[in-house]
């Protein structure tokens, strides 16, 4: 007790300091024990407490203005932050619209990190509303995002950014050689070749590429292209709003002849009149030269002009000459040169991405002219600014695609009704087919490798693949059905999502505007020339033409990645069950599977597997 009446007598002196000097502290155990022995002892905890409570309002007195002053400031401080806070909230609310933009085209000229967008909005009346994300694996999206998350502790570099294969440099571009077996023009033609185009950008490159061939084929004059107007494209795009006229009749000139315009005495005939239009109906889709040799060339000789209306895939690969074969692939790769104005568009949207200005490869060479300098333009002003590898993602899941294809892809009743409404809408005839056929479960569909990948599909491969977080991404198109909440996890897994409405301002963008095949042509360039090329369906047109392109010009240091729809369904089926590092190991495979270097097999696509002969050389 003598103990605590000197420990009370000092405490009861100055509260203040007991309390610094235990900071705060308390032994409340220790504290109630101690005042259970103190029953007795109540006289002289009284008058300790009693000269405690008199100090204390002494003091009190003596600092009662200091503490009026120190309340009324804080209150005054506390009012003048609210009113700052409620100020400045009313001035961002008014500007968000303008500044969340012109933020990010800020940082992207000032050469910052790439930051996700989804700036476009769905014109489809069907999909414009708010959904909540949908997930389909989600043990398997769980598992993705906790290996990111350990691997932004890794420091070694996974070498993804390179071709797997050596033997994919040996291939060089040869297609505009001269052989001793090339043709050349006939000194005499037998008429002229019209053709009117259908389809978008790439189906329209494919069918030009065939219609030089064929005009070859029947010693025939190939007018300039015609491109039809499409209710679904919505563009009045022509020949020469895409690609340098003068350029590629200079570059065909040796092989094919090729006019502007039909000669005058030919332009008042009545084409229909006289039997001379073709159509899908007399050719076949895939035809054979000795088709055309059959069925056009007698009309072409007697009416001395025919047009091909709808011209597309009419020439197959094989059986095919190897002339024929090399005019294709010099059409295609060289021939075709997009027009400065797309160019030049092109070449800053890479800039942008890149973070630099330097040609570094012959596909920026191919694709963009001279609007991309060969030399660096300016040294970067730090590391964080040095150039930016990217990977180009062509995801395939627009409304017509996911609506043609019947799948199920998890959202449930509402999304079933709204695919069958568009389906009754825009694909009546397929609805009639399917009347007459055997009908194919969405379960059996996902089995056969029938349906477009979901970007949360594409996300889980390319983070099985390695892939870190952060890795740059660009994504062709913006159209996806479902909008923000079918991105969602995929920019939960990848952040540093951008495409071209993101990357470039409203009025860099203002002149291909409302074109739509010049703007898939920026679509092209990017995935053309990306570090890394992913596609998530090898059958559309536009993958297809860049893989083919990656193959030309690339020099074996271009490297697409190519998933098997089919085994990949097979492997998400066990979503449930497996183990991600199983899942990892299985995906890694099937995409080294597809990187495999092959030369072009018999009626494959010219245009997509370019290693032969025909296109190609081998250098040892």
């Amino acid at each position: 007790m003598k103990d605590y009446q000197i420990r009370c007598s000092e405490t009861c002196s100055d509260p203040l300091l007991g309390r610094r000097n235990s900071g705060g502290d308390y032994n409340w155990n220790s504290k109630v024990a101690l005042l259970h022995g103190l029953k007795n002892e109540s006289g002289k905890f009284s008058s300790c407490k009693g000269v405690y409570v008199g100090k204390r309002h002494t003091w009190f007195r003596k600092n009662f203005k200091s503490i009026a002053f120190m309340f009324a400031s804080m209150g005054f401080l506390f009012m003048l932050d609210s009113f700052m806070v409620s100020i400045f909230e009313s001035f961002n609310h008014q500007n968000i619209a303008t500044s969340r933009k012109s933020s990010h085209i800020k940082a992207h000229l000032n050469g910052h990190d790439l930051h996700y967008m989804y700036a476009k909005e769905d014109s489809n009346a069907n999909i414009k509303e708010e959904k909540p994300p949908v997930k389909m694996y989600g043990q398997l999206f769980n598992s993705a995002s906790s290996a990111l998350a350990e691997q932004e502790f890794k420091q070694e570099r996974v070498n993804l950014w390179e071709e797997p294969h050596q033997e994919a440099s040996v291939w060089k571009p040869c297609a505009d050689r001269k052989t001793p077996t090339a043709l050349g023009k006939p000194d005499d033609s037998n008429g002229y070749i019209m053709i009117s185009a259908n389809g978008g950008l790439n189906q329209q490159r494919v069918a030009i590429c065939n219609a030089v061939s064929v005009a070859s084929l029947l010693n025939a004059t190939l007018v300039l292209p015609k491109f039809l107007y499409s209710n679904v494209w919505k563009d009045p795009s022509q020949f020469g709003d895409i690609y340098q006229v003068d350029y590629f009749m200079n570059v065909m000139k040796d092989e094919v002849n090729i006019v502007k315009e039909l000669p005058p005495h030919l332009k008042s005939l009545d084409i229909e009149a006289i039997g001379s239009i073709i159509t899908d109906a007399d050719i076949v889709k895939e035809a054979k030269p000795i088709d055309y040799i059959r069925k056009v060339l007698p009309i072409l000789l007697q009416n001395g002009v025919v047009s091909f209306l709808g011209f597309g895939n009419r020439l197959g690969f094989d059986p095919l000459p190897s002339n024929l074969q090399r005019l294709r692939c010099k059409c295609n790769f060289h021939a075709l040169k997009f027009v400065p104005k797309i160019q030049e568009v092109g070449s800053l949207l890479i800039r942008r991405i890149r973070k630099y200005d330097l040609a570094r490869s012959m596909l920026d060479n191919q694709l963009l002219g001279n609007f991309m300098p060969n030399i660096l333009l300016k040294e970067p002003a730090a590391a964080s600014a040095s150039p930016s590898e990217y990977l180009a993602l062509h995801l395939r899941f627009e409304v017509d695609m996911v609506a043609y294809s019947l799948c199920d892809f998890g959202g449930g009743e509402n999304e079933r009704n709204e695919l069958q409404t568009y389906r009754e809408t825009h694909f009546p005839l397929l609805l009639e087919r399917l009347k007459q056929l055997k009908p194919i479960s969405p379960e059996e569909l996902r089995k056969l490798g029938k349906c477009p990948l979901t970007p949360e599909e594409a996300a889980l491969v390319l983070a099985a693949v390695g892939f870190k977080r952060g890795t740059y991404i660009y994504l062709a198109g913006s159209q996806i059905y479902g909008g923000k909440s079918r991105m969602h996890p995929f920019t939960s897994l990848y952040p540093n999502l951008v495409t071209k409405e993101t990357l470039l301002t409203p009025r860099e963008l203002e002149p291909l505007r409302n074109f739509s095949s010049q703007l898939a042509a920026l679509d092209f360039i990017a995935c053309a020339t990306a570090d890394v090329f992913a596609m998530t369906d090898s059958g559309s047109q536009l993958s297809s033409l860049v893989s083919g392109f990656r193959t030309y010009y690339g020099g074996g240091h271009a490297p697409t990645l190519r998933p098997n729809k089919k085994r990949l369904a097979a492997i998400l089926s066990q979503n449930s069950s497996i183990e991600w590092s199983s899942f990892e190991d299985r995906v890694k495979k099937m995409i080294e599977e597809g990187q495999r270097v092959r030369v072009r097999g018999f009626g494959r696509s010219i245009y997509r597997q370019p290693r032969c002969p025909e296109c190609m050389c081998k250098s040892y």
